[in-house]
């Protein structure tokens, strides 16, 4: 099994420049212990060092610190990487694989000549342009134009309900993708957080986008200027709730990646919804008429798990609402990753068919994923998952 490279960087150019600009102590600080090889999807369903955090870290020493070459092996190394920092708690030398692969992907970047990431997540900031590019993708999916499943793709809507704003006691953070495909989510998120008892406000345009996917595809500048616009609306002191966990966990690196006592601030109200909703569980109603009697196995997003360490707050909600089964590869990524599993499909897949084969063995009714490229992903191989407040928000009894 390959991974797909990036094409477009030249040979002359690939060996141009060796620095790929990352932190020296953070490059030195990983011992190759291999501690970090059963964590890490790639090297799981592969075998193969060049896929492990070990092999490349590895790599970026050879190119940093040696003036090796960057080539195609080096390429396929570094995209084939899910970037689910998996092997970062699970490392005992606290080895920061996410901040050096940030580095590598953002000097790669800058080499490539030929990036279609570096527009098309330029769309992710325009709210109005991607909500009409999703209705004509709906009405293409419906006239069977467009090969969903092989690309990836959810059933998109046609018409999305309408949020509005209750009171201004918390932020629910929107984003592109998920507000333009999976709005449902929020809604049901909002009516969770108010049945809380809180007043949630909703941001403008110009909280499109986090960022996450420009930052992962080491779009350095566009990240920062959506990060930018996303800290300018959503101004003030209250808590800023999402129910995304990859957006979750950017938002509350901004003061990382920014650098600015505004970007600390900001990062320091960020809560995933579920960690919100836990502090407040006394506040909740009790399942109604409506709520079923189901068995659910939580699937917890990287970076929710890694990054952020806050999935336990998803079980303490959903266990009173449901009985929550544990998977028995738990804190082992499904394979989405974004944008990865639309650039790397074959990887994608067998990294998803593990996760696939842990789901069976649970025995559980639904899945439930507080991430949308976590539920887009395992939906897409047929098994029913839903985000967790999706659950709640159907067993709530709102009117006892």
């Amino acid at each position: 099994m390959t991974a797909k490279t990036s094409l477009g960087i030249g040979p002359e150019e690939m060996a141009s420049r060796s620095a790929l600009g990352i932190d020296t102590e953070e490059l030195a600080s990983c011992v190759s212990c291999g501690l970090c090889l059963p964590h890490c999807p790639t090297f799981r369903v592969t075998g193969e060092e060049w896929a492990s955090p070990r092999g490349r870290i590895s790599a970026m020493r050879q190119v940093q610190d040696h003036g090796m070459a960057v080539d195609e092996s080096f390429l396929a190394s570094m995209d084939s990487c899910v970037q689910c920092r998996g092997c970062e708690p699970a490392c005992p030398s606290g080895v920061p694989f996410g901040s050096m692969m940030e580095a590598t992907q953002a000097e790669l970047a800058r080499r490539r000549r030929v990036d279609w990431r570096r527009w098309g997540f330029r769309v992710l900031g325009h709210r109005w342009l991607l909500n009409q590019l999703s209705r004509s993708l709906a009405v293409v999916q419906r006239l069977r134009l467009v090969p969903s499943k092989r690309l990836g793709l959810p059933k998109i809507p046609l018409v999305q309900e309408r949020l509005r704003a209750t009171g201004n006691d918390v932020w629910l953070f929107t984003g592109c993708v998920m507000d333009a495909w999976q709005r449902s989510t929020h809604a049901s998120a909002k009516r969770v957080v108010e049945a809380a008892g809180a007043g949630v406000a909703l941001p403008g345009p110009g909280a499109a986008c986090c960022g996450a996917l420009s930052l992962h595809a080491g779009l350095e500048d566009h990240a920062h200027a959506l990060a930018a616009r996303t800290m300018k609306a959503l101004e003030g002191s209250v808590p800023i709730l999402v129910d995304s966990a990859g957006c979750g966990a950017v938002l509350k690196e901004y003061g990382k990646h920014l650098g600015t006592p505004e970007a600390v601030a900001f990062s320091e109200r960020v809560m995933d919804v579920h960690e919100w909703l836990a502090a407040q569980a006394d506040q909740l109603p009790s399942v109604g008429e409506r709520g079923q009697d189901v068995t659910v196995a939580i699937h917890d997003p990287c970076h929710l798990r890694h990054v952020q360490r806050a999935h336990q707050s998803v079980a303490d909600v959903l266990s009173r609402y449901a009985t929550v089964v544990t998977l028995d590869d738990e804190g082992l990524c499904c394979g989405a990753g974004g944008a990865y599993a639309a650039m790397q499909p074959e990887l994608a897949a067998s990294i998803r068919d593990r996760k696939l084969e842990a789901i069976n063995r649970s025995g559980a009714d639904i899945v439930a994923s507080a991430n949308p490229g976590c539920t887009i992903h395992l939906a897409n191989a047929g098994v029913d998952v839903r985000h967790p407040l999706e659950i709640v928000d159907e067993a709530i009894d709102y009117d006892g």
